[in-house]
């Protein structure tokens, strides 16, 4: 698995901020109707049981917000993808579909409030570092123009910034070029859960994406 570190700037203005990861080879393809139809089934019970003014305060959600708020980020303005995918599925606009690899990453990040990215490993140069970025910092976001990502948590290569728990750069995101994976679990209120969130998403990469050689971790 590729090297991660997390900044101490970052434990010190949130300690409870760990990552969970899963890196393995796949097959990037259109997703089929079994995942597509999990998806869906998600997205049902979302709008069964939740309303919007309740998604913040889904746990998983809540502590990136407050880790935002540490950082000196306005989760307000800028919302973790989780919250702004649920937004979605409970305003009836749906999710976007990318590819088979995008929706096993949101269908895990819908279900579990958790933030997460998934990133092509050949686009990352040398080890990971997640740490606050600068005052003024910004990259293309995916299907976005520049993306102002101060102060948010976020992972850094040798190239830089690449991937937060808002939104994700160009630069590695998973096309049907990619061969192996790194996606990533942003956790903001301990690790207690991220072992079943790892074999669970092992389990749906396998399933719908070819997954093999798996490698997991959390770090800490």
């Amino acid at each position: 698995m590729v090297t991660i570190t997390i900044d101490p700037e970052l434990k010190k203005a949130h300690p409870a901020a760990v990552l969970g990861c899963v890196q393995c080879k796949v097959r990037v393809a259109p997703s089929g109707p079994e995942l597509l139809e999990e998806t869906d089934e998600v997205c049902g019970r979302l709008r069964k049981t939740l309303a919007v003014p309740d998604i913040q305060n889904r746990p998983h959600i809540a502590s990136t917000r407050a880790c935002y708020k540490a950082l000196g980020k306005d989760p307000h303005r800028y919302r973790n993808s989780a919250e702004a995918m649920c937004r979605r599925v409970l305003q009836g606009k749906g999710l976007y579909r990318i590819n088979n690899v995008v929706e096993v990453n949101n269908l895990l990040s819908i279900d579990s409030g958790y933030s997460m990215g998934a990133y092509d490993v050949d686009k990352i140069r040398g080890a990971i570092r997640w740490a606050p970025s600068g005052e003024d910092a910004h990259y293309q976001g995916i299907g976005k123009e520049q993306v102002n990502i101060a102060f948010l948590p976020v992972l850094m290569d040798m190239d830089g910034p690449f991937g937060n728990p808002t939104s994700d750069c160009v630069r590695a995101m998973i096309t049907e070029e990619a061969k192996e994976v790194l996606m990533v679990f942003y956790c903001f209120d301990g690790e207690d859960e991220l072992p079943g969130m790892l074999s669970r998403a092992e389990e749906l990469l396998r399933t719908h994406c070819g997954g093999r050689d798996f490698e997991k971790t959390i770090i800490r």
